[in-house]
């Protein structure tokens, strides 16, 4: 079933800039073995972690083109497509190449914040017209609304929507989502520290940033999660809740794209308006490595 290959760690790729900003094959082709030697269980393209946002249409073909002839098929791959115009989303899911994609990963309309009966209507279009199955985004915080649990189960109940990755930090809401949902639709965590208690009470799993510079430890936490051992978990839980917080401080991906500098697995370079990380946030992130 398409819920098991996707259980487990998804990592949430980063996109290398070379030195002019241009995309880095090089340091791609470092990342995906460096990621995929760590064990993690699936790979998501293009979503916020990747600076989607700041990649052109041509960069994301390519993008999207490199890492399926790359990856091969040894893990299944979730491919970013969402938006706050429903007609550009369905028209993307056209233009889109998704053989070889597993699912898509689809935000929440941001910035125009409608109301849930519009959330619920755009994703019902983005299902009918997805040729793979579609997981829901809910990431409050970047959309400036949220996803009701009331809006995630009736949207759970169409054919083609298989899972949400949750994001919203609210665990009652993620409980009431995992004791309501049909069997087989699959809650994610969005949110890579809260991971064990939201695999606790049912998710099967998250997609993850820390997952980029840490593949190896976060994968095994999670599987530990799965396991229900959640004493062994806790203690590796424990070793990334300082680091956490620097990933974020100036923005996502410039906190973990600073690791993977030192790592020498990329660069930190971001994209415009996003900057590299300051000399005081590498400082506190060299420290703590």
């Amino acid at each position: 079933m398409i819920n098991e290959k996707l259980r487990g760690t998804g990592v949430a790729l980063v996109t290398p800039f070379a030195s002019d900003l241009s995309v880095d094959y090089k340091a791609f082709e470092k990342l995906l073995a460096f990621v995929l030697d760590g064990g993690v269980n699936y790979l998501v393209i293009n979503g916020t972690t990747a600076e989607s946002v700041t990649t052109t249409s041509a960069e994301k073909t390519e993008i999207l083109r490199f890492i399926k002839k790359h990856v091969g098929g040894r893990v299944p791959l979730v491919y970013g497509i969402g938006g706050n115009n429903t007609q550009q989303v369905v028209a993307s899911l056209a233009e889109t190449d998704l053989e070889g994609i597993s699912a898509i990963l689809s935000v929440s309309p941001y910035y125009n914040k409608p109301s849930q009966q519009g959330i619920y209507q755009h994703y019902l279009q983005i299902a009918d017209a997805s040729p793979v199955p579609v997981i829901l985004y809910n990431v409050p915080g970047r959309t400036g609304s949220n996803v009701a649990a009331e809006t995630t189960l009736k949207l759970a109940l169409h054919d083609n929507i298989i899972g949400i990755k949750e994001a919203s930090g609210n665990l009652e809401q993620c409980m009431y989502i995992a004791k309501h949902r049909p069997e087989n639709f699959m809650l994610i965590s969005g949110d890579d520290l809260l991971t064990l208690p939201m695999t606790a009470f049912g998710a099967e799993g998250v997609i993850s940033v820390l997952a980029n510079a840490f593949p190896e430890k976060f994968s095994n936490m999670v599987q530990l999660c799965l396991d229900h051992n959640f004493k062994e978990a806790t203690a590796l839980l424990h070793t990334f809740v300082d680091i956490n917080p620097l990933m974020y401080e100036e923005g996502n991906p410039v906190g973990v794209k600073a690791v993977l500098e030192r790592f020498g697995v990329c660069s930190p370079n971001v994209r415009l308006p996003l900057i590299e990380a300051s000399a005081g946030l590498k400082d506190r992130l060299h420290k703590l490595l």
